[in-house]
């Protein structure tokens, strides 16, 4: 009964008949309890409120316009005030807010500044702020945020001012406090942002970036949000604001272990949940361990290595069990091979925590590569934000990695074993470039005027036939892949043994070879009666080297020895397309999940060709046995011999002959 008597006194009080609504709150004009300080347009208004069935009262904000009282921002949310007593806030001597109660002050916030406070405004954007007689800001509501995220107010740190912003959430519905959930940009290393349970991470945001994405529609408004981000040596933040500011939204953490967004539908009276993160409490950070990736089932939790071919679980028995707590380890251990190790990519994943990286807001990609091989340490390296050249480099195991559609792209250190021969092709490559060009350059030098001249001793041709020789030198010069010699290819194919024949075309024979490495490679060879000729043969190779995508097949090198001309490819074990779709038997293997990958990964490749690719290719011969098949069933475009290469501006061309199939 007597709770019940004091929340009714409290409400007959705030309910007195001289409330006003101010504008400005200074020396002379206070703000009493049941008056409230008003926006200019009368979007937020401050005032002392009373949550629920709570027997306190506080100094908050909320939106004026809108008929579900929604609280924003709270002055004393741990110093409640005693309901029943005159409050009064007012700008007390040397620019100090306080409230008073019958002239006892009973809560402050001081404020250090070297300015004389004029006046206390309510921005129409929800910001509380005390300023001078010049109408600098000497104080702000933004700097101090509570559990709301309005449009504008920034997550992170002020290194300057020695602020941090962050949300923490009330401890109930009816409890403004402090909780124990808290939300901030963690900034040793990377930035990146995270929810916390106490001292527990719950969530981790991924590294932060600017970006722009559609979060839905609200009647016929269109939900785009934007998240704003600076990193310097003077600021990390995040701030998000809506393309459409007419829409009033906010971020809230509420004690339920979410950090939601919300957008307000004047139609349905009510605020609409537009997203929540996490979105599945099933998912706890770092689940599946050091370099385990969380499976994407909607309905099943799992967890798997990064690789499965690179990486086993640490504790096998304990992995199949369901306790992925102890991740992933690589197959093959690292041993930094003098600069021999080199980085496998890994796509659509959500790069993981970079709480101890190192990072570069001004190197490339392949200068972040240089930069992670050279030190045995450095475990991965990535570029968080494509908008601008940033190298992100991970020293530590790699923790909480999770799959996920249209994610980033990071390149993780392995053992030179490991390697497939582009990156190791990659590697060597840098490693020359970085400690040893001089050397390379003479190589090059003296293996050219060798090359040219055992052809002109060897090798000596019929009047007409120099002009191939001129054009193989040229072929050689334009090559971004290195020359086999003949004598390799020779043994890597047992002479081009007829058992190691795959097919042929109509470039001539291609064959299965082994280098001497162990690496699996097909070899095509030029046939001497082959329809197609030094020109096809320069346009495959030249097409190729320059284009790398997942969905076009590899070339390893080439050879030009005499008459023999050979393109050196990556072995495709599952060999082309027609050879399973044209066969009754082995169609039966193609599931129609089976096939619409291949379609996808087909689509994915000639969009590249046409559109994303530093050349713009028209293949000119794409047919099923011109789609290769690798051990997993991913497709690879091959045969570039009829290829054409469009100018950056060209949409269109005329062939001088008939060509493809």
């Amino acid at each position: 009964m007597e709770g019940a008597a004091i929340l009714l006194f409290c409400l007959l009080f705030v309910h007195k008949s001289y409330a006003a609504e101010l504008k400005t709150i200074s020396e002379s004009n206070f703000l009493t309890d049941g008056d409230t300080l008003v926006s200019a347009a009368g979007i937020f208004e401050l005032g002392f409120f009373t949550p629920g069935s709570s027997k306190n009262r506080y100094l908050g904000i909320w939106y004026k316009k809108i008929s579900d009282k929604t609280v924003v921002w709270v002055a004393n949310r741990d110093h409640p005030l005693p309901c029943g007593s005159p409050l009064v806030l007012k700008i007390a001597d040397q620019g100090i807010l306080r409230i008073f109660s019958n002239a006892t002050m009973i809560w402050s916030y001081n404020i250090t500044t070297s300015g004389k406070a004029a006046a206390i405004l309510l921005r129409d954007d929800g910001n509380l702020v005390l300023t001078d007689q010049q109408e600098r800001v000497l104080w702000q509501s933004f700097d101090y945020p509570t559990d709301t995220l309005l449009p504008g107010m920034k997550i992170g740190r002020d290194y300057v001012r020695r602020k941090e912003w962050y949300l923490s959430s009330w401890k109930s519905s009816e409890d403004p406090a402090t909780g124990e959930l808290t939300f901030g940009a963690e900034t040793r290393g990377y930035p990146e942002t995270k929810l916390r349970q106490g001292a527990l991470v719950i969530f981790r945001g991924e590294p932060l970036r600017n970006s722009t994405f559609f979060a839905g529609s609200v009647l016929d408004k269109s939900l785009t949000v934007r998240y704003d981000v600076i990193i310097s040596e003077s600021e990390v933040s995040f701030a998000y604001n809506l393309e459409d500011n007419s829409i009033l939204s906010r971020a809230t953490l509420n004690s339920s272990v979410h950090l939601e967004l919300w957008a307000w539908v004047d139609n349905a009276r009510g605020w609409r949940l537009v997203y929540s993160v996490p979105s599945d409490l099933r998912v706890t950070y770092n689940m599946c361990g050091a370099y385990g990736t969380r499976s994407m089932d909607a309905f099943q939790q799992s967890c798997n290595c990064l690789d499965e071919k690179k990486f086993v679980p640490k504790n096998q028995k304990a992995w199949e069990r369901g306790d992925w707590s102890g991740g992933c380890i690589r197959r093959t251990p690292l041993e930094c091979e003098n600069g021999l190790e080199g980085f496998i990519k890994y796509s659509n994943v959500k790069l993981p925590d970079t709480e101890n990286t190192l990072f570069n807001m001004s190197m490339t990609l392949e200068e972040c590569h240089t930069k992670c091989l050279q030190n045995c340490t450095c475990m991965a390296y990535a570029n968080p934000d494509d908008s601008q050249s940033i190298c992100l480099l991970w020293f530590n195991n790699l923790l909480d990695l999770q799959a996920q559609n249209g994610g980033s792209t990071i390149f993780v250190r392995m053992a030179s074993s490991e390697l497939d021969s582009q990156s190791t092709s990659k590697n060597i490559k840098i490693i020359l470039l970085v400690i040893i060009p001089g050397v390379v350059l003479i190589g090059l030098m003296i293996a050219t005027w060798l090359c040219c001249a055992r052809r002109k001793w060897n090798h000596a041709k019929p009047a007409g036939e120099g002009e191939i020789l001129i054009a193989s030198k040229r072929l050689e010069e334009d090559m971004e892949q290195p020359l086999f010699s003949f004598s390799t290819i020779a043994d890597a194919t047992a002479n081009f043994s007829p058992e190691n024949k795959l097919g042929e075309g109509g470039f001539g024979p291609v064959y299965k070879g082994m280098l001497e490495e162990g690496k699996e490679i097909a070899v095509k060879r030029l046939s001497k009666n082959s329809s197609q000729g030094h020109d096809e043969f320069k346009n495959e190779v030249i097409c190729i080297s320059k284009l790398q995508h997942r969905n076009l097949v590899k070339i390893l090198g080439c050879c030009i020895e005499g008459d023999e001309k050979l393109l050196i490819y990556e072995y495709m074990p599952n060999k082309s397309l027609d050879s399973l779709i044209f066969d009754k038997t082995q169609s039966m293997t193609l599931d129609w999940t089976k096939r619409f990958n291949i379609i996808k990964g087909i689509a994915r490749g000639l969009v590249y060709l046409h559109q994303d690719s530093r050349l713009r290719i028209i293949h000119r011969d794409l047919k099923a046995s011109n789609i290769l098949l690798d051990q997993d069933m991913n497709p690879k475009i091959s045969d570039f011999g009829l290829a054409r290469i469009f100018g950056g501006n060209e949409t269109q061309a005329s062939t001088e002959r008939v060509v493809g199939t």
